[in-house]
Protein backbone atom coordinates (compact mmCIF):
# COMPACT_ATOMS: atom_id res chain seq x y z
CA UNK A 1 0.00 0.00 0.00
CA UNK A 2 2.88 2.04 -0.79
CA UNK A 3 5.01 4.05 1.86
CA UNK A 4 1.59 5.72 3.44
CA UNK A 5 0.07 2.74 5.68
CA UNK A 6 -2.55 4.65 7.61
CA UNK A 7 -5.54 2.74 6.56
CA UNK A 8 -8.93 3.68 7.39
CA UNK A 9 -12.03 1.27 7.71
CA UNK A 10 -15.28 2.75 6.82
CA UNK A 11 -18.44 0.25 7.60
CA UNK A 12 -21.51 0.35 5.52
CA UNK A 13 -24.54 -1.44 5.35
CA UNK A 14 -26.45 -1.54 2.39
CA UNK A 15 -29.89 -0.29 2.25
CA UNK A 16 -32.54 -0.57 -0.34
CA UNK A 17 -31.93 3.23 -1.49
CA UNK A 18 -28.46 1.87 -2.91
CA UNK A 19 -30.16 -0.58 -4.64
CA UNK A 20 -30.73 -0.32 -8.74
CA UNK A 21 -33.68 -1.56 -11.26
CA UNK A 22 -31.04 -4.45 -11.57
CA UNK A 23 -31.48 -5.02 -7.83
CA UNK A 24 -27.68 -4.33 -6.52
CA UNK A 25 -25.84 -1.20 -5.91
CA UNK A 26 -25.84 2.01 -8.17
CA UNK A 27 -22.54 2.74 -9.41
CA UNK A 28 -23.11 5.91 -8.44
CA UNK A 29 -23.92 4.82 -4.33
CA UNK A 30 -20.14 3.25 -4.54
CA UNK A 31 -18.57 7.30 -5.40
CA UNK A 32 -20.67 8.45 -2.59
CA UNK A 33 -19.76 5.83 -0.14
CA UNK A 34 -16.01 6.29 -1.19
CA UNK A 35 -16.66 10.59 -0.54
CA UNK A 36 -18.08 9.58 3.41
CA UNK A 37 -14.60 7.17 3.90
CA UNK A 38 -12.40 9.92 2.73
CA UNK A 39 -14.41 12.42 4.89
CA UNK A 40 -14.58 10.33 8.15
CA UNK A 41 -10.79 9.23 7.90
CA UNK A 42 -9.97 13.10 7.94
CA UNK A 43 -12.85 13.96 10.87
CA UNK A 44 -10.47 10.98 12.65
CA UNK A 45 -7.50 12.58 11.58
CA UNK A 46 -8.34 16.17 13.37
CA UNK A 47 -9.27 17.69 10.28
CA UNK A 48 -12.85 17.79 10.29
CA UNK A 49 -15.12 21.06 8.32
CA UNK A 50 -14.21 23.57 11.07
CA UNK A 51 -10.43 23.02 10.90
CA UNK A 52 -10.73 23.61 6.87
CA UNK A 53 -12.68 26.31 6.96
CA UNK A 54 -10.17 28.29 9.52
CA UNK A 55 -7.64 27.55 6.42
CA UNK A 56 -10.03 29.25 3.82
CA UNK A 57 -9.15 25.67 1.92
CA UNK A 58 -10.58 22.04 0.76
CA UNK A 59 -10.45 19.15 -1.17
CA UNK A 60 -12.58 18.60 -4.28
CA UNK A 61 -12.28 16.09 -6.37
CA UNK A 62 -10.33 16.26 -9.52
CA UNK A 63 -10.61 12.67 -11.24
CA UNK A 64 -12.37 9.22 -9.91
CA UNK A 65 -11.31 5.88 -11.36
CA UNK A 66 -13.34 2.46 -10.22
CA UNK A 67 -13.28 -0.72 -11.11
CA UNK A 68 -16.14 -2.72 -9.95
CA UNK A 69 -15.28 -6.97 -9.43
CA UNK A 70 -18.64 -8.10 -7.93
CA UNK A 71 -22.15 -6.65 -7.05
CA UNK A 72 -23.74 -5.83 -3.70
CA UNK A 73 -26.93 -6.14 -2.41
CA UNK A 74 -29.37 -5.40 0.02
CA UNK A 75 -28.56 -6.33 3.49
CA UNK A 76 -24.66 -6.62 2.84
CA UNK A 77 -21.99 -5.62 5.40
CA UNK A 78 -18.56 -3.78 3.27
CA UNK A 79 -16.68 -2.06 4.51
CA UNK A 80 -14.76 0.78 2.46
CA UNK A 81 -10.83 0.48 3.34
CA UNK A 82 -9.14 4.02 2.03
CA UNK A 83 -5.70 5.68 2.61
CA UNK A 84 -3.88 8.42 1.21
CA UNK A 85 -1.11 6.65 -1.13
CA UNK A 86 0.78 10.09 -1.98
CA UNK A 87 0.59 13.97 -1.73
CA UNK A 88 1.74 16.42 -4.43
CA UNK A 89 2.25 20.30 -3.90
CA UNK A 90 -1.41 20.97 -4.07
CA UNK A 91 -3.13 17.63 -4.79
CA UNK A 92 -3.10 13.74 -3.20
CA UNK A 93 -4.35 10.53 -4.25
CA UNK A 94 -6.77 8.82 -2.24
CA UNK A 95 -7.01 4.59 -3.01
CA UNK A 96 -10.40 2.76 -1.71
CA UNK A 97 -11.07 -0.82 -1.99
CA UNK A 98 -14.58 -2.10 -0.96
CA UNK A 99 -15.08 -5.23 1.10
CA UNK A 100 -17.91 -7.48 1.59
CA UNK A 101 -17.43 -8.84 5.18
CA UNK A 102 -18.95 -12.37 4.94
CA UNK A 103 -16.72 -13.34 2.11
CA UNK A 104 -14.09 -11.14 2.35
CA UNK A 105 -14.76 -10.42 -1.69
CA UNK A 106 -12.97 -7.09 -2.77
CA UNK A 107 -16.18 -5.55 -4.97
CA UNK A 108 -14.62 -2.64 -6.35
CA UNK A 109 -11.27 -0.63 -6.00
CA UNK A 110 -11.18 2.97 -6.84
CA UNK A 111 -8.86 6.00 -6.62
CA UNK A 112 -9.70 9.90 -6.59
CA UNK A 113 -7.49 12.35 -7.49
CA UNK A 114 -8.27 15.33 -4.78
CA UNK A 115 -7.26 18.73 -5.56
CA UNK A 116 -6.28 21.18 -2.53
CA UNK A 117 -7.76 24.25 -3.20
CA UNK A 118 -8.17 28.15 -1.75
CA UNK A 119 -11.70 28.39 -1.44
CA UNK A 120 -11.87 32.30 -1.82
CA UNK A 121 -9.95 32.93 -4.76
CA UNK A 122 -10.60 29.00 -5.99
CA UNK A 123 -6.83 28.09 -6.88
CA UNK A 124 -4.93 25.71 -6.01
CA UNK A 125 -3.23 25.84 -2.72
CA UNK A 126 0.00 24.07 -1.00
CA UNK A 127 -1.04 21.42 1.24
CA UNK A 128 0.04 22.03 4.84
CA UNK A 129 2.74 19.75 6.03
CA UNK A 130 0.40 19.06 9.16
CA UNK A 131 -1.98 17.75 7.02
CA UNK A 132 0.43 15.37 4.65
CA UNK A 133 2.06 14.16 8.82
CA UNK A 134 -1.66 13.54 9.53
CA UNK A 135 -2.16 10.69 6.88
CA UNK A 136 1.02 8.89 6.93
CA UNK A 137 1.97 5.87 8.49
CA UNK A 138 0.33 4.78 11.60
CA UNK A 139 3.27 4.18 13.54
CA UNK A 140 4.34 8.50 12.96
CA UNK A 141 0.83 9.39 14.80
CA UNK A 142 0.18 9.21 18.54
Amino acid sequence: MGMLTNVYHHKIEVVSDNIDVQGHVNNLVYLKWMQDAAVAHSLEKGWGQEQYDQLRCGWVVRSHQIEYRWPAFEKDSLEIVTWVESFRRASCVRKYEVHRLSDQKVLAIAETNWAFLNLDKRIPAKVPQEIILAFQADGATI
